[in-house]
């Protein structure tokens, strides 16, 4: 609190708070999850470490113009330091 931030857990904000949580989710679930018979607890943490590498890196997002996570942080990155350089 002392930096001014604020987590939303109710009110109005509270339904778009989750909706990126609940899509992420779905999406490990589906893709992921439900089409895997992990035999222990390592491979399921194996598999959720590439899938998560691909769902970054490889997989394309509707939301993001058809693009990678990875490549919208690389550009919010090199915007923030271009504007730090001016």
């Amino acid at each position: 609190m002392e930096r001014g931030i604020q987590i939303s857990m109710d009110g109005r904000g509270r339904v778009f708070d989750n909706i990126f949580v609940e899509r992420l989710w779905r999406s490990v679930k589906y893709e992921e999850v439900y089409l895997k018979e992990y035999g222990s607890v390592g491979e399921a943490i194996e598999g959720l470490r590439r899938y998560f590498e691909f769902y970054n890196g490889e997989r394309l997002h509707q939301s993001v113009s058809y693009q990678t996570p990875a490549a919208v942080f690389r550009q919010g990155t090199n915007k923030a330091a271009v504007t730090t350089l001016n």
